[in-house]
């Protein structure tokens, strides 16, 4: 991976109401075959199956970091995916962040 097609994205500095249509616009600003590299404080797995609903494999998932505390997630561009497959690496919904448009419901942040 080309460092110079990565840029960060730290959730843990954004307002909870804001989160995730903050990170649905930082995805939607890349270019294919760039990178979105997320860091948060919890394992964000109802995101997740948001990406994997509105992108399909369109956005590749890969955990750089997963351990309590620290998450470091890349989101990746794949235009040329097929947008009505699932993402292959994205595990299912349940726990952690709120998820849905009104923002995450996470404690952290």
């Amino acid at each position: 991976m080309n460092p110079s097609n990565v840029y960060p994205f730290d959730a843990r500095g954004v307002a909870k109401r804001f989160r995730h249509a903050s990170i649905f616009g930082a995805l939607e600003s890349l270019a294919d075959g760039e990178t979105m590299r997320f860091v948060n404080d919890h394992d964000p797995l109802p995101l997740l199956g948001q990406i994997q609903q509105r992108y399909g494999n369109q956005v590749g998932i890969n955990y750089v970091t997963r351990e309590a505390g620290e998450i470091v997630i890349d989101f990746t561009i794949q235009l040329g995916a097929q947008n009505d497959a699932p993402a292959e690496s994205a595990p299912g919904q349940g726990g952690g962040c709120g998820g849905g448009g009104g923002g995450c419901g996470c404690s952290g942040g």
